[in-house]
């Protein structure tokens, strides 16, 4: 089951100089840290920057978390939603997947064993 908003995602082609923005803007450093993903846990949610994709009003992609990504990728698909990308793991045992809904909207869902609330800041 959907269990909330958990991460919004902004292409960063320059990674290096969008984590040190954001650090500023957020107010602590990242809790993780890679060449293909840096995440800030904030306020009870997750920015994440990635170095590919396009930047701008269309560039931002939400997920939501989920406990099990295999059983909501499969429930999804039961409910009508079509497949805009099949889960895969993104690293850091990260696993994330994208649905078409069917209104047009692209639809994201993470399994994160990394993201916990009460390590908010």
């Amino acid at each position: 089951m959907i269990q909330g908003l958990r991460t919004v995602i902004y292409a960063a082609p320059d990674l290096a100089q969008a984590k040190l923005w954001y650090t500023k803007v957020i107010g602590h450093a990242p809790y993780f840290d890679e060449p293909y993903y840096v995440g800030y846990a904030v306020g009870g949610f997750e920015l994440g920057l990635i170095p590919d994709g396009q930047p701008g009003v269309s560039g931002a992609m939400v997920y939501w978390g989920v406990d099990e990504i295999d059983a909501e990728f499969a429930r999804l698909e039961m409910l009508g939603a079509q497949v805009h990308e099949a889960i895969k793991d993104v690293g850091g045992g990260i696993k994330v997947a994208t649905f078409n809904d069917p209104f047009g909207n692209v639809f994201g869902i993470i399994e994160n064993p990394n993201f916990r609330l009460q390590d908010v800041r």
